[in-house]
């Protein structure tokens, strides 16, 4: 299966220029990323970095965001994470809590040095995964004006505790802990890092919704690329292991800038999202500018790239407003 436009999953708006970006983080790995601009872009322009969902690379969904955002005026930088796409990394396919949270912010380094941006007015958007390390690199990054998750998934919550927490306990992390640790054995003796398999070809006829969801995005024209993971063979079998030690958003109710969480109601994931909210606003003398907005009706998948149920008039308004 080839990605419907020239390996990308949309069609670049007739408005957009688009051109490569290269840029460093701070532990030093090259990252790539597309550089959307307006055609009609002058100087000091808004910026937005863009990222995720977990498991994609810029080519999806982040490409998308970007593409339509700079279509209403914004310059967006859509890029892939460390180890992921063509980003850089020694070891493929592996995602780490403090270093994919570490990207975002080099990305504002990168935005902040280029001569047609306004270092003052540069915000953030994460997608699915990336949504809830956008709310974790907000916490950290005072540069960061307005921060936008997108169908949020908290990876830390869920590689600990299981989807909707339901191997919450001592005794599951601690077998699974056992079975990731064998695994590294396993891959240090053959020299090779299993991959844990990305979206399943087949979807059983007994699957959870959320399974033919994602299914319906990553391998379907719709969504596929050949460079995404879980278009693919997905992510190393042991990458879920530092996530399991390593919580984020422990500070989120510290964050003073702008917010804004959206969800669909029907997803499988909401309930990432409204309990980050809560814990986001819980004692925040800075509660006024977040906000929590649940789409009627969505899906997780219907964020990625439904231009009609995506609210982009909404992040518009948004980023305008606070990054003003």
């Amino acid at each position: 299966m080839k990605a419907a436009h020239d390996g990308y999953s949309f069609v670049l708006s007739d408005k957009v220029i688009r051109t490569k970006a290269e840029f460093h983080n701070r532990y030093g790995i090259r990252l790539v990323g597309d550089l959307y601009t307006p055609k009609t872009a002058g100087s000091k322009m808004s910026a937005i970095a863009i990222a995720g969902p977990f498991g994609a690379v810029k080519e999806q969904s982040a490409g998308f965001y970007a593409n339509e955002l700079a279509d209403r005026g914004f310059i967006t930088l859509a890029f892939d994470p460390s180890f992921i796409g063509e980003s850089g990394g020694g070891v493929r396919n592996v995602a780490s809590p403090d270093i994919n949270t570490e990207d975002f912010s080099a990305a504002v380094d990168f935005l902040s040095v280029q001569e047609n941006i306004d270092s003052e007015r540069i915000g953030i958007l994460g997608i699915c995964g990336f949504g809830g390390m956008a709310i974790n690199a907000a916490a950290m990054d005072t540069r960061i004006k307005a921060t936008v998750a997108s169908t949020m998934c908290d990876m830390t919550r869920v590689n600990a505790k299981g989807y909707f927490d339901e191997n919450d306990s001592a005794d599951a992390r601690f077998e699974m802990k056992k079975a990731l640790n064998a695994q590294r054995t396993e891959d240090y003796r053959n020299g090779v890092y299993k991959r844990a398999g990305g979206v399943a070809e087949e979807v059983p006829e007994d699957a959870p919704f959320f399974i033919r969801d994602y299914h319906d995005y990553y391998k379907s024209k719709r969504g596929f690329t050949e460079r995404s993971l879980n278009s693919n063979e997905g992510w190393n079998m042991t990458s879920a292991l530092s996530f399991v030690n390593m919580p984020i958003l422990q500070y989120s109710n510290e964050i003073r800038s702008a917010v804004l969480v959206m969800h669909g109601e029907k997803a499988h994931s909401c309930y990432f999202s409204k309990d980050a909210y809560a814990a986001m606003i819980k004692d925040n003398p800075y509660a006024d500018n977040k906000e929590l907005l649940i789409i009627p009706d969505a899906v997780h998948t219907d964020l990625y790239d439904q231009k009609s149920i995506i609210p982009f008039d909404k992040l518009e308004n948004f980023f305008n407003q606070y990054m003003k």
